[in-house]
């Protein structure tokens, strides 16, 4: 803790490394409480831009000793945990967690539990429902009977990168545009805005100690899968995509196919593709009495997607992608999302040890394309260039706008700079034809092992668009070794070969770096 923050009621966040944990710490800070973040693994928090503002304590919710330590001055507890994607026995597991939890806060004389569970069909039996849901119900009813006032809210699919139902939906309309569907395409949900669920989320922390029930939260579009799947291809501006549905996939091969379609782990995705055969729709909206809604809000479906999209939308490299950056919204991704959340990336990712002083290594990556030109395989940046001006892109006659220096904005034959922190970074952003959203990152770097020696390395990100980009990526990716390979060796061999590190040095030969004139991309 910094010493000046707030002195409000003292919320505990369970679940802090996961999606909807992460995203809310922030959320109370503002709002002016006190957050405790308990963590199995904390060192997987320090990264996050709040961490200095929190207490964090290790633990687990099946442990009562690290549950009776974090819930000790508790005023809020969240409870945000679940088994979902752990295997076979979930379900117990969840049980045994969720009667725990309700005991230590009960005895810890927490003022009110928060939950966040999983939207039901009315008035349908527990016995009928996925596991997914039942087990859900089940933990939200043993909170309710914990003698602790509590709010439980339930959601259906929440629009967000990083949830797991949103990035599901996300791989299956970017990767396929004619899917073969099961008949659970056709069923209702009504999906909400991951920032009202936190906004939800945080104003239950302050309601009356006689209110302790159940909410439906949704936002205000009701539609079908299929009809998600559509209007996401709308708003990432993918082609219509054809659906064919056929009733023979069960939930268990639906489960299955997704995990192959998508990065979504197996474990996750079928029991969440079980659930989606239910009709998840809100029978009240009673949260807004006590949580009343601003103008604009619950946020509409396309709004939703869009802010989900945005990052992406604006050409700027995630925080999944690169630790230079952090969110800016509860929709941006977090670096503590799961490796398959925020879309595809691929990436070639290269470093070598250079003899030369960081210094003399900036000055080759900053005089890099115009007429020093790209330093690997001339021919093959030119035929790209040329390519690129057939289909009406900028090609390779832009060059740049100093010989020796850069500045953000520059054009830079067909990438623009997007980003440079003078002597350590170069980031490119690709402006040639492309079906997706590329970068080239360049780094000076010094080698902590050896003075006066330095450390080039070299990081490609391709952010794919619809299934053409992925197709793309992988017509290219074998000519990776000879191009990104061989400009990292011949960068290193400019920097090193340099006789006067006062100036920027020149290619020498066909063998090494590219003559001037001839590599540009």
């Amino acid at each position: 803790m910094t010493g000046d923050e707030p002195a409000g009621d003292l919320c505990l966040v369970t679940g802090a490394t996961g999606y909807i944990g992460g995203r809310l710490v922030p959320e109370l800070l503002d709002a002016g409480y006190r957050v405790r973040a308990l963590a199995r693994s904390p060192e997987r928090l320090r990264d996050h831009p709040w961490a200095g503002r929190v207490e964090v304590a290790r633990g687990d919710v099946t442990d009562g000793d690290s549950l009776d330590e974090a819930l000790r001055g508790v005023a809020v507890a969240y409870y945000l945990v679940h088994a979902l994607g752990g295997g076979p026995g979930f379900e117990e597991r969840d049980r045994d967690a969720a009667r725990l939890f309700a005991e230590r806060a009960r005895r810890a004389g927490v003022r009110r539990i928060v939950y966040l569970g999983g939207l039901t069909p009315s008035g349908m039996p527990p016995a009928r429902l996925s596991p997914h849901l039942r087990s859900r119900a089940e933990v939200g009813a043993i909170l309710l009977a914990s003698g602790v006032p509590c709010t439980v809210l339930r959601a259906a699919v929440v629009i967000g990168s990083g949830s797991a139902s949103f990035e599901m939906l996300r791989y299956l309309t970017e990767r396929l545009p004619v899917m073969i569907t099961p008949s659970w395409v056709g069923t209702r949900v009504q999906p909400i805005a991951v920032r009202d669920v936190l906004r939800y989320l945080v104003g239950s922390a302050a309601m009356p100690p006689e209110v302790s029930r159940t909410f439906d939260i949704g936002g205000p579009d009701v539609l079908t899968y299929e009809q998600m799947m559509h209007r996401y291809a709308a708003v990432a501006e993918l082609p219509h995509r054809r659906i064919l549905r056929v009733p023979m996939l069960s939930p268990g091969l639906s489960g299955i196919w997704i995990g192959l379609v998508t990065p979504v782990p197996r474990a996750l995705a079928r029991p969440l593709a079980e659930s989606l055969r239910h009709e998840v729709v809100c029978a009240e909206h009673d949260i807004a009495r006590w949580v009343p809604d601003p103008p604009g809000a619950p946020l509409a479906f396309d709004r939703a997607l869009a802010l989900a999209l945005e990052r992406v939308r604006e050409a700027q490299v995630s925080t999944r992608w690169s630790s230079a950056s952090l969110p800016g919204a509860p929709s941006d991704p977090l670096p503590t999302d799961p490796d398959w959340a925020g879309g595809s990336l691929y990436t070639d990712h290269r470093s070598t040890g250079v003899a030369a002083p960081p210094g003399a290594l900036w000055r080759v990556v900053e005089g890099i394309g115009g007429e020093n030109g790209w330093y690997s395989f001339p021919l093959a940046w030119a035929v790209r260039g040329w390519m690129d001006r057939l289909v009406g892109g900028a090609g390779i006659r832009r060059g740049r706008r100093d010989a020796d220096r850069l500045r953000v904005g520059d054009a830079l034959d067909f990438w623009r700079v997007e980003e440079i922190e003078p002597g350590r970074l170069l980031r490119l952003r690709a402006e040639m034809r492309v079906p997706g959203l590329a970068w080239l990152e360049m780094y000076a770097e010094p080698d902590p092992a050896h003075a006066g020696r330095s450390r080039y390395r070299q990081r490609a990100l391709f952010h794919p668009h619809g299934l053409l980009g992925h197709l793309y990526w992988w017509a290219v990716s074998p000519f990776h070794a000879a191009v990104f390979g061989g400009m990292v060796r011949n960068i290193a061999h400019a920097a090193e070969q340099s006789p006067d590190p006062a100036r920027t040095p020149a290619p020498t030969r066909p063998g090494g770096p590219p003559p001037a004139g001839r590599g540009g991309p």
